[in-house]
C-alpha cells in the first residue's frame, strides 16, 4: 500500500470514528427508590426524568425549553441521553453499591438521585471518591452541601428555605389576612437525615419566631403503627403540627389522627409523602386541608405556560399529574444535559466545570424559579419554595399571595366535615 493509499485509509477511519462517536449515547445513571415503601414515588420520579430525557433526545419543539426537541446534545453532534436507572430500595447502603455499579459497570457520565436524604448522602460519598459528577434534584437535607464536596450540585432549595417558608407564610396569614397565630407547635418526623434534619430547623425557627414547641416526636420509618406516636402528639394539645414524612407514613400517620380524633388546627407538611399522588389517592376527601411547603404547582400554569404544557406531556403518557418530586427530578435531567452539552464532552473533570458555570434562566424551567446557578457548595442559589394546600382533592397554591389560585382555608374543618 502506497504512503497516499494509506494517508487516505487513516482519514477515512478517522472520518467514520468521528461519526460513530457522534451517535453514541450519554449514559447518565439514576437512583430512584423503584421498590419498597416508596416505590410509586420512584416510579413517578423515573417517568419524569425519563420523559426529560425522551424530550431532549427527539425533535419536538413545542414545549418551548432550551434543548428540548434539540434531537440529542448539539454540543455532542446529537449524541443521545441514555439514563440508567437503579433501585436502592430506600435503603443507604444499596444506594452505595448501586453507584459503585453505575460507575464501574456502565462507565456512566454522571450520576442523579437519589430522594431519600440519607441514600443521597451515601451514593454521592461513592461519587465524589471516584470524580463523577453527582446531581441531586429532590432531597432537601441541608447538610448535603456542607460537606466540602467538588462533585455534588443540587437543584432544589433545601428545608432551611422551606422551614423559613413556613414561619413566613404563617407571619403573612396574620399580617396580610388577619388569621391570629397560635403558638403551641408539635414536631412530628421519621428519624432519618430528612426528618431529623427539618426537626432541628424547626426547633430553631419556632424559638426565634417566639413559638412553643409542645413536643417533639421522631419514629423509625417503614413502621406499621404510629398509635403511641400520635397519642404523645394528641396530649401536648397543638395548635400546629409540623411534619416529615415519607408516603408510607404520611399515609399511616393521617388514618391514625382520624381513629384517635386527633386534629390540630393545621397540619403543615415537609413535602415528600404528603404530595406525592398516591397519598391522595388513598386519603381521598380526608387528605383535605393539609397545608404543605412545595416547589411546584399545576395551577402555576396559568402564569407560566410552560408548566401546564409539560404536564399535559406527562398526563398523556403515564395518567398523572406532575408534583413537586417528579417536576424536580424532570428538571434535573435537564440541568445535567445543559451541563453537558455545553461542555462538549463526557470527562467527568468537563462536565463537572461545565456544572459549576450553569447560569439557567428561570424561563427556562418547569419551577417557579430565579432560574438554576450553583454557589461554592454545588447548591442553586435561585430556587424557591410556594405553600400548598389541598383543597377539593388538588393541591392549591396559597403562598406566596401573589402567586396563590385559592385563599387558605384555616383552621382544618373537623374530620365529619369534609
Amino acid at each position: 500500500m502506497t504512503r497516499s493509499v494509506r494517508a487516505l485509509a487513516a482519514i477515512a477511519a478517522l472520518a467514520l470514528s468521528l461519526g460513530a462517536s457522534a451517535q453514541e449515547e450519554i449514559r447518565i445513571g439514576v437512583i430512584y427508590p423503584l421498590t419498597g415503601a416508596a416505590a410509586s414515588t420512584g416510579i413517578e420520579l423515573k417517568n419524569a426524568a425519563q420523559l426529560a430525557a425522551d424530550l431532549i433526545n427527539g425533535t419536538d419543539k413545542s414545549l418551548g425549553l432550551s434543548l428540548a426537541g434539540a434531537g440529542g446534545l448539539p454540543g455532542l453532534k446529537g449524541a443521545k441521553i441514555k439514563l440508567i436507572f437503579a433501585d436502592h430500595q430506600g435503603n443507604p447502603q444499596v444506594g452505595a453499591t448501586e453507584a459503585e455499579r453505575l460507575i464501574a459497570e456502565h462507565k456512566v457520565a454522571a450520576l442523579q438521585g437519589a430522594y431519600f436524604s440519607t441514600v443521597t448522602t451515601t451514593a454521592s460519598q461513592v461519587a465524589e471518591r471516584n470524580g463523577v459528577p453527582f446531581l441531586n434534584a429532590d432531597s432537601s437535607s441541608p447538610a448535603l452541601t456542607q460537606r466540602g464536596f467538588k462533585w455534588f450540585f443540587r437543584t432544589t432549595p433545601h428545608d432551611e428555605l422551606f422551614v423559613q417558608n413556613a414561619f413566613e407564610f404563617l407571619r403573612d396569614l396574620q399580617k396580610k389576612k388577619g388569621i391570629a397565630q397560635p403558638r403551641r407547635i408539635a414536631i412530628f418526623a421519621e428519624n432519618t437525615e430528612f426528618g431529623t434534619g427539618a426537626a432541628k430547623l424547626q426547633e430553631r425557627y419556632a424559638k426565634e419566631n417566639g413559638y412553643e414547641i409542645v413536643e417533639k416526636v421522631l419514629y423509625p420509618p417503614k413502621g406499621t403503627q404510629l398509635t403511641s406516636e400520635v397519642q404523645k402528639l394528641k396530649a401536648s394539645r397543638p395548635d400546629i403540627v409540623m411534619q416529615s414524612s415519607y408516603l408510607g407514613d404520611a399515609i399511616l400517620s393521617m388514618k391514625t389522627y382520624k381513629d384517635l380524633g386527633f386534629l390540630p388546627t393545621a397540619l403543615l407538611a415537609n413535602d415528600a409523602g404528603f404530595n406525592d399522588s398516591e397519598f391522595l389517592k388513598t386519603m381521598g376527601k380526608d387528605g383535605n386541608f393539609v397545608i404543605s411547603r412545595e416547589v411546584w404547582a399545576l395551577d402555576l400554569g396559568v402564569k407560566k405556560p410552560v408548566i401546564a404544557k409539560a404536564n399535559a406531556l406527562l398526563q398523556a403518557r403515564h395518567g398523572v399529574n406532575f408534583n413537586g418530586n417528579s417536576a424536580r427530578a424532570f428538571t434535573g435531567v435537564f440541568a445535567l444535559a445543559d451541563a453537558i452539552n455545553r461542555a462538549g464532552s463526557t470527562k467527568p473533570e468537563a462536565i463537572q466545570k461545565a456544572l459549576q458555570a450553569t447560569n439557567i434562566p428561570g424561563a427556562d424551567l418547569i419551577m417557579p424559579w430565579g432560574g438554576i446557578q450553583f454557589d461554592a457548595t454545588g447548591q442553586n442559589t435561585k430556587g424557591a419554595g410556594i405553600i400548598v394546600q389541598v383543597q377539593d382533592g388538588k393541591y392549591a397554591t396559597v403562598w406566596p399571595f401573589d402567586l396563590a389560585s385559592r385563599d387558605v382555608i384555616w383552621p382544618m374543618p373537623s374530620w365529619d366535615k369534609r
